[in-house]
Formats: C-alpha cells, structure tokens, sequence
C-alpha cells in the first residue's frame, strides 16, 4: 500500500473521539476516490482490531441475498470462522456484533448504500444493531462511509431514527495543494504538478496513480490517452456506481458546466427541460457528491447571499475527461491517438485557466495567508458575476473578497504560456469600473499566475500582491 499522505486534521479528529468513554458512530462522506475507507485504515493503526466489510457493487440483477452472502464471506474471513448463511440482516448484524463485545475496535462498513440495495429495512437494522450491541463496548468504534452523498443526507442524517446517535459526521474535500506536492519527490518543478492537477485535481486516488520517474505529459499519456488505462475508464465507473438510478441527466449537467459557470435557468435552456422539478434535486445531488459547486451571488450593500447563483464544475478530472477523453475515446480504444502534448490539445489555455481557478477556489486558505487577511474579517468571497442590466455593465470577478474593513480583493487569475505583461491592468480596470459596490470601498487588485510576469509589470505597482501559485507547490 503507499505511504499515507495528508489529512492531519482528519486524524486527529477521529483520534480525539477514539478517547471518549463511549463508543462513538461516525459518518465520513465525500467523492468516490477521495480517500474515506483509506482514512479509516490509517486511523485502525489506533486499534487492536480492524474489521471491514463492504458493500457489492449494485447491478440490475442485485438482491438483499446477494449483499447478504457478500456480508458473509467477509465475516468468515475476518474472523477465521465458517462461513453461514443468513436470510435477514438482523441475524447477519447478530452474528457480528457478538464478536465485538469487548477490546478497542473499529469496525467500517464501507459504501454502505449498496449494503442497503433492495432492503427498506435496513438502516432500521443499523440503528437497532447500534443500539443494542456496538454501542455497549466502550472502547468500539462504528464507521460507515459512501460516495453517494445525496442518499447519506436523505437516509441518514435526515433520518430521525439517527438523531442524537452519530458522533461527527466528516464530509472529505480534495487535498490541498501542499499534499498534493508531496505525490513527487521535491526536484519535480511546480509547473509540472500543475499540468497533473489541472488533470486529476487533488483526489488522492488519482494521484497515487502517478508514476513520478516519468514526466508530465508521459503521465498524462499513460492514464488518458491509452487503452484501459485507469481514467480511461474512471468515468463510467462514476456514473455508474454512484448514483443509484438513471445517470444521463447527471452527465448532462456536467457537460453543459464544461465550458464554465452557469445558472440554473441557463442550464434548464442548454438541456431543454422545465426549471422546476428534478433538476433542483439532480443538481443538489452532484453538489453533494463533490462534482460541482453552487457558488452564491451576494449583495456588495449588504454582504448577504442573494438567491441568484451559479453552478461550476469544480472537478477538474470530469471536465479533463469530457473535453479530451470521451471525445478521442474511439481513437484511444483502437491504440491510435496520437497524443503529443498538453499545449497541443485544442482550447487547452482556455480549459487550464478553469482548471487553475478550481485548484485556488480549494485553497482560498492559501490565499488569505498571502493576503495577510484573517478569516473572521472576511465578510464574502467567492467567484462572483454581476449580471448586466440598463443600469450597469455585466462583468465576471475570477475570485472576489469582501472585507469588514470596507475593502474588495479583486483576485484576477492567469494562466499563460508566457509572462504576464501590462494589459492584464487593462482588464482589471475594465471590471473594476464596471463593478457595482457601496461608496467608501476600496479597490485592492490582486494577480495570480502560473508562469511569471514582466518585469515592466512588477515595475508598475498595480497590484497589491502578485502571487505565483507555484510556490504552495
């Protein structure tokens, strides 16, 4: 297995509950590959015991049986016993929980929405399971975790039978850039983790899978532009697995947000559907399960979210595969793309600047530092729009942050080939005027880069703070 990278913080959270006097129930939530059943191996070294077990991919044909007999072999196997078969699952959840009456345990039931295909009643059985064994040993721990985020909320937590009896619920994000520096060995330049991460973002499977004797676009090559390679085939195995019902809607969605930002009524249009109904209920599920972002539109006057928004495709793998893969797919089947390079691929600028601007909207924390801007003075912030109306301009902020102290950090983000150089201030003055905001702010412009500035930029003092990305790399 390699090295355990990041979630520190992660761990010493689950630590700190493994000290209570009492048994704990956890709940860890996040994108499939984010790393929940790795994070509970590396927290099971704090154990004597470690059992998991783990749900059967659904299929058409899965039954309650099936998950059953699955359930079983893995009790065997854990504990070395003859394999029996049950018929319900509260004889299956029996026969577990009599062996775990005693010693410091933790047990993961691992994507438990297959556990429960085809099964009403099976997170009644949990609870009862919870109540009336797991919890009476103190020193036992109870996790379970899934990649279907939307079904956890609905079934779980919006659950009352689960009211009062889960301990911390821990919903896992992509990694931060310092983490996923760590994926290469330091002489490895930033510029080309950066070419990886506009690919795979900071979902640790995916990084894991880099092989860092060779470069860049060689990785690149080898897991999306050849046969079977694995985000060649990633992407089904996402809609597949995770949503547990029809998935042509939800890729939709995700190709209409490939080429940036867009509001519902806007989205509704592109598909051709009605604005009511199920896309609210699509949306928020691949909101939750970490796909895109709803990013609100507050008022400059009040600093208060308005109800107008945007949705983003803030994962940088599904936008790689859709622009790239799916459409070279027929070619990378038959062994005969021929690819190149990065900067070769057709609107690649364009596509690394959306990439770019997820990888720094993940680590705003970053940003602040650099700033010098302590979270509790920081009254909004997000990429922000203003539409255009007969009274003012429209124009698109990369990332805005408005301050108690009556000041906007207009953060401008570049990604370029070459050095940034004077007309970038051109642009930024263009959005400054045609921002609408309160007398008495202050206007503090901000510049992000990927690959330097001029000297004659530097010389000219526009900006508060000229920041390169590469040095959190």
């Amino acid at each position: 297995m390699n090295s355990f990278i990041g979630r520190e913080l992660e761990l010493e959270k689950l630590k700190a509950l493994s000290q209570k006097k009492t048994a704990s129930f956890i709940l860890i939530r996040g994108r499939r590959r984010i790393g929940k059943s790795r994070l509970a191996e590396e927290f099971s070294k704090n154990f004597d015991y470690f059992y998991r077990f783990e749900g059967l991919t659904p299929q058409e044909s899965t039954t309650t049986q099936d998950q059953l007999s699955t359930f079983s072999k893995q009790l065997s196997f854990q504990f070395k016993a003859p394999k029996a078969l049950y018929s319900d699952w509260t004889d299956a959840l029996q026969a577990l929980g009599e062996r775990v009456s005693k010693g410091k345990t933790l047990i993961l039931f691992d994507e438990i929405s297959w556990m429960s295909i085809n099964d009403p009643t099976f997170l009644a059985k949990i609870k009862i399971f919870w109540d009336q064994q797991l919890k009476q040993n103190p020193q036992l721990v109870f996790i379970i975790c899934g990649s279907a985020s939307a079904w956890i909320d609905k079934n779980i937590l919006s659950n009352s039978g689960f009211v009062g009896r889960i301990s911390y619920t821990l919903t896992l994000e992509e990694l931060p850039l310092s983490d996923c520096s760590k994926f290469w060995p330091k002489k490895i330049s930033a510029h080309e983790k950066l070419k990886v991460l506009a690919v795979t973002g900071g979902i640790p499977k995916y990084l894991e899978e880099i092989n860092p004797k060779l470069s860049a676009e060689e990785n690149i090559k080898q897991l999306c532009f050849t046969k079977g390679a694995f985000l060649v085939e990633e992407f089904n195995q996402i809609f597949s697995d995770l949503f547990l019902r029809d998935s042509v809607l939800y890729k939709k969605i995700i190709e209409t947000l490939s080429d940036g930002p867009k509001e519902r009524n806007k989205i509704c249009e592109i598909l051709g559907i009605q604005a009511g109904g199920r896309i609210t209920e699509y949306l928020w599920e691949l909101e939750l399960s970490g796909f895109i972002t709803r990013d609100p539109i507050w008022s400059l006057n009040t600093g208060e979210d308005s109800k107008l928004s945007q949705y983003r495709l803030s994962d940088n793998y599904l936008r790689f595969y859709l622009k790239y893969i799916e459409k070279n797919l027929s070619k990378i089947n038959r062994d005969s793309f021929n690819f190149k390079s990065l900067a070769l691929l057709p609107e690649w600028k364009s596509l690394m600047g959306l990439q770019i601007e997820n990888l720094i909207v993940n680590n705003k924390t970053l940003i602040h530092a650099a700033l010098k801007i302590h979270p509790n003075e920081i009254i909004n912030e997000n990429p922000y729009y203003q539409r255009k109306t007969s009274r003012y301009e429209g124009c698109q902020i990369d990332y805005l942050i408005q301050t108690s102290y009556g000041t906007l950090y207009l953060c401008e983000i570049k990604f370029s080939q070459n050095p940034i150089g004077m007309e970038v201030i051109q642009e930024v003055e263009k959005k400054i005027k045609a921002l609408h905001c309160p007398r008495n702010y202050s206007y503090r412009p901000v510049l992000i880069h990927v690959n330097g500035v001029t000297e004659d930029l530097i010389a000219e003092n526009y900006f508060v703070e000229i920041i390169d990305l590469s040095k959190f790399l």
